[in-house]
């Protein structure tokens, strides 16, 4: 299956859910391999916050996003409809830290993206393949989240907080194209065991009768019912579900809990093949579970090293290289280019004995330089920011900053370096952000983020 986005940009108004703020939401189309992620418009700092687990926020009763100290609340809905979708690459501006809640559930997303209409685009949808058993367990709630390898995505959820209002609630999920008809719906719910819940109830500033399902143990009267925050007009409410005619399905609660691990699962960036078990899931065991995962994951795509059969003819070699790059000899440290994508490059830098720098680093141990390393990897990521730009021979790169430097293994005489660069966000405003890795024989020898400036050259 292919990548997809939505065909044009759409704008969303509503209110936070705790904020009970107006909010308006601009979904605009993104590119392939971009991935979801979030700008907010109201503050003069323009950070790009991904739907990423590495930008997970705590938080209990939403999943929130922050970056640079810059807040994106309650995303998870939205990220769920993006999955019923199929929908792996959007941009999303914010006019303030929360997305609207709209109906409680996902299913007005999926009706605004079915409206503007979807856009496949050139690059495989990604996907990650459970491998290995995996379980996360809450020893004070019970609850727990398990894994298994699956031949396809299926959850069995199950809700069960010894109650007679709230009764135990199970439910099956393995046909995703469903997902619209069986779970889209499913509304956000409040369980108020007893009277001192009512502080946490208090502070859910737009949540309503028509976006929240309410379910209460204890009879509340006039002064209890003034702590919500929206308008009702009963002067006492006896327990049970207090809005029982918006909801749409018996078992709503379990179906609603099952839509928000597959919005909280979509943080890895990815579907999941695999199938859970989840008792008495929320978002602080959901993402658990998704960091585990994720970590996992990680681990595996390091073992992927780049392979090329280095005797075929390089997409560019050094004669090539020299027309974009103004590095020339001996300053010129990558010798071929292998792939070259929008965002994504591949280099190589074949180390020679007879390079000028090995005669002092060092004599009788020859071993090249961390820092040059770094530069090799630095212009082979100047090769894909300038191949952004129309006129690359008229513009240069230049580096901002290096992050996160690891040097895992010497580099040697005869090592054949391949450099991988992808990038971490789209290129804005001339800023290249890039993640990237050095191999050697199928080993990460060094590893780097980057940042650069494109910018025109004066001459």
């Amino acid at each position: 299956m292919l990548q997809k986005t939505i065909l044009k940009t759409v704008t969303i108004k509503g209110l936070g859910l705790h904020s009970g703020e107006k909010v308006e939401m601009k979904i605009s189309p993104a590119k392939e391999n971009c991935g979801i992620y979030f700008i907010r418009t109201d503050l003069d700092q323009k950070v790009i916050i991904e739907a990423s687990i590495k930008n997970i926020s705590k938080s209990n009763r939403s999943t929130c996003l922050l970056k640079n100290n810059v807040k994106i609340k309650t995303v998870e809905h939205f990220l769920a409809a993006c999955w019923g979708c199929n929908i792996d690459n959007l941009e999303i501006k914010l006019n303030k830290d929360e997305l609207p809640i709209l109906d409680g559930s996902s299913k007005e997303f999926i009706k605004i993206f079915e409206e503007v209409g979807f856009k496949e685009l050139k690059e495989e949808q990604k996907k990650y393949i459970v491998k290995n058993y995996i379980k996360v367990a809450d020893e004070k709630t019970g609850a727990f989240i398990e894994c298994f390898p699956h031949n396809r995505f299926e959850i069995n959820t199950t809700i069960d907080y010894n109650s007679n209002i709230l009764k135990k609630q199970s439910y099956n999920f393995f046909q995703s194209h469903l997902f619209k008809k069986e779970l889209s719906s499913a509304k956000t719910f409040f369980h108020i065991k007893n009277k001192s819940d009512l502080t946490e109830v208090e502070k859910i500033k737009g949540g309503n009768l028509k976006n929240s399902i309410i379910y209460l143990e204890e009879n509340l009267n006039e002064k209890e019912i003034e702590k919500f925050n929206f308008p009702i007009k009963q002067k006492k409410f006896n327990k049970g579900i207090l809005n029982k005619n918006i909801m749409n399905f018996e078992n709503e609660c379990v179906r609603h809990k099952t839509l928000d691990f597959i919005g909280d699962s979509f943080l890895l960036q990815r579907k999941i093949i695999g199938k859970f078990n989840a008792f008495k899931p929320g978002h602080s065991i959901n993402l658990s579970l998704t960091k585990k995962i994720f970590n996992q994951m990680e681990k595996e795509e390091k073992k992927i090293t780049p392979k090329y059969n280095l005797k075929s003819e390089p997409l560019m070699n050094l004669e090539q290289i020299k027309k974009i790059l103004p590095h020339r000899e001996p300053f010129l440290l990558i010798d071929e280019i292998r792939e070259l994508e929008y965002n994504y490059v591949v280099g190589i830098k074949y180390v020679r004995i007879e390079e000028d720098y090995f005669r002092g680093h060092f004599p009788g141990e020859p071993v090249m330089p961390g820092v040059l390393q770094i530069e090799a990897m630095a212009q082979t990521g100047g090769i894909l920011a300038l191949n952004t730009v129309e006129d690359p021979e008229n513009y240069l790169t230049y580096f901002m900053k290096i992050d996160n430097v690891k040097f895992k293994q010497k580099v040697v005489p005869s090592d054949v370096l391949i450099f991988e660069l992808k990038l971490l966000s789209p290129i804005r405003r001339g800023i290249c952000h890039m993640q990237g890795k050095a191999y050697v024989n199928d080993i990460v020898v060094m590893e780097a983020e980057l940042m650069a400036k494109i910018a025109k050259n004066d001459k």
